[in-house]
């Protein structure tokens, strides 16, 4: 079949609209309508090369949601009609990561830098040349076909633009607090960018039970959004933070602090590290380029008062057990994806998306397909 996608040729370069070929569905394969993708930021470290996949040309897009309008042989649970979220990381329940709770480490993710079926082909065609998915699933475009290990099932009545934002934001922020840094009933707990993620970091808080949740981003746009997320208190800067932390917990400053900036680098971390007290957890999901190892830490204040650093990949979730709970606690009221939605575009204005992400006018833009 013949459809559309945003395509990028080059790093640096804008994304493209362009005429996709899309072949039948392969042995474990799914064809995907979808209703939405998201606008997440991982998709702008892919453009600027932070991010680097394997070869060009590269359909973008990771975090959306559809329906299954065809299924390739050897499709399990999954049939024409089903209303699907696509899981970033795929989760084949098989492998050792899968087998003990680890799906956000399973052995199948290796692939999403390479952006090829599971089988090492191609699906998807542009310009007569073998496109890249990032991810594996390539949500910049109405149709998409992946492996049915990148698919969850969802309920038919969750509205699929808002069940879009769980493919990976909505998760990674979530996770990231209640999962990574652990938060607990009372505690004081730092976001640090409160963009896409950093949003769900602050909802994960507050639905875990924080009693203070201090929004940190330099955007007076981004710190007035953090409120309706569940933010307690906001500050422009780790300084400002600091002082208001000392303030707040009378000197034993934050039990965790959550790094969800736009782009990571060491200087984050050390600030971080400095808002958390004794036996402070600092738990990481942002991105920073690929290449960057540089970091400062104080190094007795780490070993003295016992903070601990923590890696976290789509906020250390199990999607397919998560992706309906987090679904369930929005059909709940607890858990807000409406309010998420802060810009809708057309896949031609893509670049626009970006454009307002960029500049702080939205916390998640959305590519609407229907």
């Amino acid at each position: 079949m013949r459809t559309q996608a945003a395509v990028l040729w080059e790093y640096g370069g804008d994304w493209q609209v362009e005429e996709l070929e899309l072949d039948d569905p392969q042995k474990g394969e799914v064809l995907v309508r979808l209703a939405a993708s998201g606008l997440c930021h991982s998709d702008e470290h892919v453009r600027v090369g932070d991010l680097p996949m394997e070869a060009f040309p590269i359909i973008g897009g990771h975090e959306g949601a559809g329906v299954v309008e065809k299924v390739g042989p050897d499709v399990d649970g999954l049939a024409p009609g089903d209303h699907v979220v696509l899981s970033f990381i795929p989760a084949c329940g098989r492998c050792a990561s899968c087998a003990t709770g680890n799906q956000n480490l399973c052995d199948k993710g290796a692939g999403i830098q390479v952006g090829l079926q599971q089988d090492g082909t191609a699906r998807h065609h542009v310009r007569g040349q073998d496109a890249r998915l990032m991810c594996m699933v390539g949500t910049f475009s109405p149709y998409t076909l992946v492996n049915q290990d990148s698919v969850v099932k969802i309920d038919d009545d969750i509205p699929l633009d808002k069940a879009a934002l769980v493919g990976c934001g909505v998760t990674t922020g979530w996770g990231t607090a209640v999962y990574g840094a652990r938060v607990a009933v009372g505690d004081t707990v730092v976001v640090l960018g409160v963009g896409g993620v950093g949003a769900n970091a602050v909802q994960g808080a507050r639905i875990a039970g924080a009693s203070h949740i201090v929004a940190v981003d330099p955007s007076a746009y981004n710190r007035d959004q953090a409120k309706t997320f569940g933010a307690t208190h906001t500050a422009a800067s780790a300084d400002e933070a600091r002082d208001l932390l000392a303030d707040v917990t009378r000197g034993r400053m934050a039990n965790s602090c959550i790094i969800t900036v736009g782009v990571n680098n060491g200087t984050v971390v050390g600030d971080a590290i400095s808002l958390v007290g004794k036996l402070g957890t600092v738990a990481m999901t942002s991105l920073g380029p690929v290449t960057d190892a540089d970091v400062t830490l104080p190094m007795f204040e780490v070993t003295a008062f016992r903070k601990s650093l923590v890696g976290c990949l789509f906020g250390n979730a199990n999607p397919r057990y998560d992706i309906p709970r987090l679904l369930e606690l929005y059909r709940q009221g607890d858990l807000l994806l409406d309010e998420l939605i802060t810009g809708t575009y057309s896949l031609d204005e893509i670049n626009k998306g970006y454009d307002d992400m960029r500049d702080h006018r939205t916390i998640r833009g959305l590519i609407r397909y229907d």
